[in-house]
């Protein structure tokens, strides 16, 4: 199978070397969060927020927090990307869309608001674990989608991340998860790096 999804999976690196004067506009910027935001989530709660971290003057203080990594300063952008706690309670609204495109019946979604009130209206765990699980399928589809407008991309999870919350003023129910730079690549980055042999990482049942 020669397919161009495969082609840019098995060709992309976690890169490390950005051109530092070359910039994203803002419209990109706008267009890659779109992409992300085709990622799937649990009863469609689409619970997840990006900070675009794109000025000099904020990279500074997402460098300080990643422990001085450089490629935060270099990177056209950083994305922080978060989820959101309490999804159930804007459940509701994020599956209206879809009610009014006449995707689903107006009885589903308001069955889909109470099933998912009763789950996780009191379990904070559940709450967090369904947060972190959709930001990072967000992630991982910014990823793809910016890979597939031709820029390098790193994902980031040694970050000071109490510290970004202060920061960057989250709120008290948004779960910053990981940091997503983009941008253009400088020559020296490695090389992808060979991955455990399948057979140890499947199963079959």
């Amino acid at each position: 199978m020669n397919h161009p999804i495969r082609q840019l999976i098995e060709s992309r690196v976690s890169a490390n070397r950005y051109d530092p004067d070359r910039q994203i506009s803002d419209d990109d910027i706008a267009a890659l969060v779109d992409q992300a935001t085709r990622a799937p989530s649990a009863y469609h709660f689409q619970n997840w927020k990006f900070i675009a971290v794109r000025t000099p003057e904020a990279k500074a203080r997402l460098k300080a927090l990643s422990y001085g990594q450089q490629k935060i300063a270099d990177a056209s952008v950083a994305f922080i990307v978060c989820g959101t706690l309490a999804a159930h309670e804007h459940l509701h609204r994020a599956l209206q869309p879809s009610v009014e495109a006449g995707i689903m019946a107006q009885s589903m979604a308001d069955g889909w608001v109470a099933q998912a009130t009763r789950a996780h209206a009191d379990d904070p765990s559940l709450q967090r674990d369904e947060a972190i699980r959709s930001a990072s399928l967000a992630a991982m589809t910014l990823i793809l989608a910016a890979e597939g407008m031709g820029w390098a991309t790193g994902a980031m999870g040694g970050i000071d991340f109490a510290g970004v919350a202060r920061e960057f003023a989250l709120a008290a129910d948004e779960v910053p998860v990981l940091v997503v730079t983009v941008g253009h690549p400088l020559p020296g980055n490695w090389p992808q790096k060979p991955r455990k042999p399948v057979h140890e990482v499947i199963a079959f049942a």
